[in-house]
């Protein structure tokens, strides 16, 4: 019987072995071997990529004379309040908020819009395509205007080991690779952060890039900010795991407990 016992519990340190994943598969921003170190602390500088608008892009323009600002602020209230009951009956359809109320880039790179009718902006910055409106603006109103240009939100889609695989929409200016991942509720644990595949769009095409987010230097790369349209794919380890990749440790746990149950019962019975 003592034997017997024995073999089980020889069999069950594979089990338990195939089940861990070793920290440094799992921890974001590591010191990697062999890399420049970069102490906490220490300012990491970058720069900030310079956008150009492409094709399926949405941007958000909006127009105002001296006049309307003057006497409605620099929020114009009926425009606030159309644009609030929109948001608001889209947000709840869990759709695209801007994707109503902005205007899209088509695939010649023209956006479409009242009064001045197709403008070509494909390529080009928000600060060009803000002066390109306002040079146009200017041949219908005599008075001084302002002119705000902002990127609809910013769009990506999130596949593979993610918790909550999707595609989302961030109403922000820029967006970090890491509050994309949270955003999808983060990467589960058997997901390979080390081969990350990234899709990205481009004027001339589309290219395929791999990140390691275990690395701390992806700071000082060009895939530290998520641009609009990315696509974030994540591979499973070629790891076996009892159970989800959530509950695998309770998996084990609840082994454990099964085959130590059943050696007393037979323990008792044996005797």
């Amino acid at each position: 019987m003592r034997k017997f016992i024995s073999y089980i519990h020889l069999a069950l340190i594979p089990i338990i072995g195939l089940s861990c994943i070793p920290n440094k598969k799992v921890i974001y921003y590591q010191n990697l071997e062999g890399n420049q170190v970069i102490a906490d602390g220490e300012l990491i500088s970058y720069e900030l990529p310079e956008y150009r608008l492409q094709f399926n892009d949405i941007i958000d323009i909006q127009i105002q004379t001296v006049e309307d600002i003057l006497e409605k602020g620099f929020s114009s209230k009926i425009q606030s309040e159309n644009n609030n009951a929109i948001f608001g009956q889209i947000a709840q359809s869990g759709g695209d908020v801007y994707y109503m109320a902005g205007y899209t880039v088509d695939k010649q790179g023209f956006i479409k819009m009242p009064l001045l009718g197709e403008l070509k902006v494909n390529d080009l910055t928000l600060e060009e395509v803000r002066l390109l409106v306002e040079g146009e603006i200017t041949k219908y109103v005599t008075s001084e205007i302002f002119v705000r240009v902002k990127l609809g939100g910013i769009r990506f889609s999130s596949l593979g080991e993610f918790r909550r695989p999707g595609k989302y929409v961030v109403l922000q200016d820029r967006l970090t690779i890491f509050e994309a991942i949270a955003q999808a509720g983060d990467l589960t644990a058997v997901a390979k952060r080390d081969e990350i595949l990234l899709v990205r769009q481009y004027p001339e095409g589309t290219r395929l890039h791999r990140i390691n987010l275990n690395d701390r230097q992806i700071v000082r790369t060009p895939f530290y900010f998520i641009q609009p349209n990315d696509q974030i794919y994540a591979e499973p380890m070629k790891v076996r795991q009892i159970g989800a990749s959530d509950n695998s440790a309770q998996s084990v746990a609840l082994i454990i407990s099964s085959i130590t149950a059943a050696t007393l019962i037979l323990s008792i019975i044996l005797r």
